[in-house]
């Protein structure tokens, strides 16, 4: 079959390629298994956790769409292809906002690493970002749901497609913040004559970061702007689609690849071995670590997770606003 010459009643519009979700499958749990690895050696599961779950669910969703490769026709007698093909496509599609909320606990944590020269209160950063991001992660997993499944209506097709593309702005708006935020920061070290070698490498990670999930976010933005009504028994509708959902090679390059490098960035340049691992010890404007007080929790278990759930919204602890708020109580701090 050409490239982009579509099938009727294929779920994915096109033969799906048989090899290309192997290499991904493997590629992403060689990455998940090193991430696990480090959180263990580095304890950097509060960190940088998210990492080893997307690596893991992008693992599923590749070998899902490996197994849909060679069952990929939609039937009215059984159900099988169809799930797999939506479980698969939520698998992959839901990760990049979590890899971009990730990225925003990292930020955070460098904040407070130096915090007199934050711009926020780190403690903030996960709390607001996080909350937002929840609400991006909502949209864009019952998006993905509703459009992936071309058996549906016209209608609920474009309702999925128009959750997506909200969710799609607004991370967008949050990639612009978070450079600014960065960039705020970054410039402030600068000025303060901050030199630490692990604070710069770590921010310039965050930008490749954010530049690969901001380069994947306009990919399907520019997707669900296009045609994405999909017409399983109408040939030429199916050829009026947007070539970015008739050719297979935009997904496996703007989706695939800049994930998977994504993924391996972290894997290679991992937060906690440039940060040190209490979160009490903070930079002092003399460039030399302090050990501040640290923090006791005595909160019930429930309301740890939680606050964890939320994203600090609910159940916060009463003093967590520490390198902002009461950055005067650390000596040679202030703003």
């Amino acid at each position: 079959m050409a490239a982009g010459e579509p099938i009727l009643y294929s779920l994915y519009v096109y033969a799906p390629d048989k090899g290309a979700p192997i290499f991904f499958a493997i590629a992403y749990a060689l990455s998940a298994i090193f991430h696990i690895w480090q959180c263990y050696r580095y304890e950097a599961w509060k960190l940088i956790g998210l990492h080893p779950v997307c690596a893991v669910l992008f693992t599923v969703g590749y070998a899902m769409r490996e197994y849909g490769a060679y069952d990929y026709m939609y039937s009215v007698t059984t159900k099988v292809p169809l799930m797999v093909f939506i479980l698969s496509q939520v698998f992959i599609f839901v990760c990049p906002p979590l890899l971009e909320l990730a990225n925003y606990h990292v930020l955070g944590r460098i904040f407070s690493y130096v915090p007199w020269c934050a711009p926020l209160p780190p403690a903030r950063v996960l709390t607001i970002f996080g909350g937002l991001m929840g609400l991006v992660e909502a949209l864009n997993s019952l998006g993905v749901a509703l459009s992936a499944n071309p058996s549906s209506s016209s209608s609920t097709q474009s309702l999925g497609s128009n959750l997506t593309i909200a969710a799609l702005i607004i991370q967008l708006c949050l990639i612009a913040i978070f450079i600014c935020l960065a960039g705020l920061f970054h410039r402030r070290c600068s000025r303060a004559n901050v030199q630490v070698k692990s604070v710069g490498i770590l921010l310039r990670t965050l930008y490749v970061s954010m530049a690969l999930i901001l380069v994947r976010c306009i990919y399907r933005l520019v997707e669900h702007t296009g045609n994405t009504n999909v017409d399983l028994d109408n040939i030429e509708a199916l050829r009026n689609l947007s070539p970015i959902l008739r050719y297979e090679v935009f997904f496996y390059i703007f989706e695939a690849t800049l994930m998977l490098i994504n993924s391996v960035l972290w894997n290679v340049w991992n937060p906690c071995r440039f940060l040190p691992k209490e979160h009490h010890i903070y930079l002092s404007r003399d460039g030399t670590e302090v050990y501040g007080e640290e923090e006791s929790d005595d909160r019930p278990l429930l309301a740890k997770t939680a606050n964890v759930l939320t994203f600090g919204i609910l159940f916060r602890k009463k003093k967590q606003t520490r390198g902002f708020e009461e950055l005067d109580q650390y000596p040679g701090s202030g703003h």
